[in-house]
């Protein structure tokens, strides 16, 4: 059996099991029964076009499949653990009819809370976290020296100019000495979202704008997205650094392309010993890394602090929970040996447009000198 097959198998069989074990226990009479069949129904078949559709043309597709990929998430859930609870009273000996109905009421309004703020965290503009990182080696000039992160934006289907532009504003407004993003802008061609991305082009900070890229430049065209990205003034480090000066002091910014770009394009393997090839071991070095895990070939290139994103903090409940399985952390500050890494919960969204518990962040790095 394919995986597709596989994958579409398990969706229809979930909508079934929340059919058979939700519906038949909701006060809503024969007619909600059968729009609450209707409903799982269209659910399952726009689930697989949501994160399938492409280009200007399918917008509102894309957001009914998204939106139903999010809702179905939460609703099966939150299915299965009153499936457990139902199983457990049983055992118990305190099933009721009552216990049945309110605990499948209780499962409808806990998908639409979180569906609603998860709507509304997801689509706001992404707040600013302050985060002050201490490096050792931190030479007396440097000592403030901002940075601001963002990462996986995510510019596609749901996310167009005007979500761009809030978020350069924003960014401009802080006045950084350095601007860094770090994987996963796109999901789709630059024929489709070239005017979605066109804001960043405006991203002003004192030595430039820095980007690798993620794994779902891969999925979009690499090749063609780093041209875009040079075009739009921002520097792009492919398994190289570059130092910069700032009041006389200097810091190595490196960039590797992301973790798995070997599968796409051989030619761009991640490699952060390359991409610190040369570079000076006595002022700071930073590496931008689309995903956490290469924080242990980082440490081994002599890597200060790693800038990564790529899990979205988990993005909504409980996703935030399994991220682990891939991936060594989830969000914040981590230390790995000597060396520190910064993982992003991303300033956009993936899929459904829902952050739940994981809200998305501007972040700006204020670098300071480490205690002796």
């Amino acid at each position: 059996m394919s995986r597709r097959l596989l994958v579409g198998v398990l969706l229809i069989g979930l909508h079934v099991f929340v059919g058979v074990t939700l519906i038949s226990d909701l006060p809503f009479g024969l007619l909600g029964s059968v729009l609450a069949w209707v409903y799982l129904a269209l659910s399952a078949v726009l689930m697989r076009y949501g994160v399938l559709v492409r280009g200007a043309g399918n917008t509102l597709l894309a957001w009914s499949g998204l939106l139903a990929m999010g809702i179905f998430s939460s609703l099966s859930i939150f299915s299965l653990l009153r499936a457990f609870t139902l199983a457990l009273a049983s055992l118990l000996g305190w099933e009721s009819s009552g216990f049945a109905q309110g605990s499948a009421l209780v499962v409808i309004a806990a998908v639409a809370v979180v569906t609603l703020f998860g709507l509304l965290n997801a689509r706001r503009t992404a707040r600013v976290v302050e985060r002050d990182i201490s490096l050792r080696n931190l030479p007396a000039a440097l000592e403030g020296f901002s940075i601001v992160q963002l990462s996986d934006i995510h510019v596609g289907p749901t996310i167009k100019q005007g979500y761009i532009d809030a978020i350069v504003k924003r960014v401009n407004g802080l006045s950084p000495d350095l601007i860094v993003i770090t994987g996963d802008l796109v999901d789709g061609s630059v024929a489709d979202l070239a005017e979605d991305i066109a804001p960043l082009a405006q991203l002003s900070a004192r030595h430039g704008v820095y980007v690798v890229t993620g794994n779902h430049e891969y999925y979009s065209g690499a090749d063609s997205w780093i041209a875009e990205f040079e075009r739009l003034g921002m520097v792009v480090l492919l398994n190289r650094h570059v130092q910069i000066e700032h009041g006389g002091a200097r810091l190595v910014l490196a960039g590797i392309a992301d973790y798995s770009a070997e599968l796409f394009r051989p030619s761009h393997r991640s490699d952060p010993i390359a991409a610190f090839a040369g570079a000076p071991n006595d002022i700071p070095r930073i590496l931008l890394a689309h995903q956490p895990r290469s924080a242990k070939a980082a440490l081994e290139a002599g890597c200060d602090l790693q800038l990564s994103g790529h899990t979205h903090g988990g993005q909504f409940w409980p996703w935030m929970h399994f991220v682990q399985w891939q991936q060594p952390w989830v969000a914040g500050l981590q230390r790995v040996g000597e060396m520190q890494v910064y993982i992003s919960r991303g300033t956009g969204y993936w899929g459904p447009p829902l952050r739940f518990g994981a809200p998305s962040e501007i972040t700006r790095i204020r670098l300071v000198r480490a205690d002796d």
